[in-house]
């Protein structure tokens, strides 16, 4: 089989992506040379962090990064590659909030630690005494027009707030009692972040679904869009890795993992991803990565549902119900009952099949059916 063939099957996607991505940016760009926008004043803030999304910003290549931070936006401060450290960095962020009340857009890179009276995480100190992260975010999104979490940790909580999570570590959201628009990713793809920003340059929140992601960015699963599709459907899958089949079978969690990673592609010039590279889906932008998703590397469990007869295309989004039926304790109810039983109906059109598997879903959420029984 002609794998590299397959590989390179969705270049027509990936070349309208590239330019859709392009086009909006143009737009931004054209609508702040003519003065109809300002560039935005924005504070991106490190909490518990790698740092693994601000450098993957550092590759966008549509805009480049100097040019997205000289003419899309007005970054103030940068928690990694602003040039000043100590009472000056703390004075920069005390004056964008003092002048720029309503006009700054606030990023949260990283999970907010609440354990230790947040001392986990310090920002910065202030007469003599520590600046929390959790502080700091509660402070700063006051004032702020958007509030932005960068990355799954920031997002949903992601690597830090994994078992046994002794910093009792929280998504942004968590902690905060206003809109958070999420852009997960461990890391970020650039694409995603800067074309959120040029939505909120605009003045516009783009379309998002119930866990705040922009929908043109985590409105599909990866295995909608997977190049290895075809070989799911006829039940062509790996063994092991370095087979070039489905790797459903060796763990992928493409099924239930929302993104645009097939399509959109990584390393700048949207060339490669984990599955082109031979490397299941990890499922990083998902709300339950970490924890709900290892070990990465083992087949996760079917479920069998009674009466119920999935076919394959349809598997994918059957299986994203299951798999966060599995971690509902990381879930709030509302999510159970809102997206996924909006997921459900949109994917489901049939009726009759939409009650069966909501019912079936809530029976086994009450305990009434037992997940893996043959």
């Amino acid at each position: 089989m002609d794998n590299d063939r397959i590989c390179h099957g969705n270049k027509n996607t990936n070349n309208h992506i590239t330019y859709l991505h392009k086009n909006n940016i143009n737009a931004v760009t054209q609508t702040l040379s003519a003065g109809r926008h300002k560039k935005p004043p924005v504070i991106w803030l490190g909490t518990n962090t790698c740092a693994g999304d601000m450098l993957s910003l550092l590759n966008t290549l549509d805009p480049t990064y100097q040019s997205f931070i000289s003419d899309m936006i007005d970054l103030r401060y940068d928690y990694l590659g602003g040039g000043s450290e100590g009472n000056s960095s703390m004075a920069i962020l005390e004056e964008t909030q003092r002048s720029c009340k309503g006009q700054y857009i606030l990023i949260v890179e990283g999970s907010i630690p609440l354990a230790s009276e947040g001392r986990y995480s310090i920002i910065g100190y202030r007469q003599g005494k520590p600046w929390t992260a959790l502080d700091a975010v509660r402070e700063l999104s006051v004032n702020a027009r958007y509030v932005v979490a960068a990355g799954t940790c920031a997002a949903f909580g992601g690597i830090y707030a994994a078992a046994p999570n002794l910093s009792q570590s929280v998504s942004l959201q968590a902690v905060l009692d206003r809109q958070v628009i999420n852009v997960p990713g461990c890391p970020i793809n650039p694409e995603w972040m800067v074309g959120t920003l040029a939505y909120l340059v605009k003045g516009e929140v783009p379309a998002l679904d119930n866990y705040q992601r922009p929908k043109l960015f985590f409105g599909n699963t990866v295995h909608d869009r997977c190049q290895r599709r075809s070989y799911f459907d006829n039940s062509l899958f790996a063994k092991t890795h370095g087979e070039p089949w489905c790797m459903y079978e060796i763990g992928c969690k493409g099924p239930s993992t929302y993104a645009d990673c097939p399509d959109r592609q990584w390393n700048g010039e949207h060339v490669n991803w984990p599955v082109k590279a031979n490397t299941p889906c990890i499922g990083c932008t998902s709300p339950e990565f970490i924890d709900g998703d290892v070990p990465f590397f083992e087949h996760s469990p079917d479920v069998k549902l009674p009466g119920i007869k999935l076919t394959a295309n349809r598997f994918g989004i059957f299986t994203g119900a299951a798999t966060a039926i599995g971690i509902g304790s990381h879930l709030a109810g509302s999510v159970l009952t809102g997206r996924l039983a909006q997921t459900i109906r949109d994917d489901f059109p049939r009726r009759k099949k939409t009650k069966a598997l909501l019912r079936a879903i809530k029976a086994m959420r009450l305990g009434k059916h037992k997940k893996g029984k043959k």
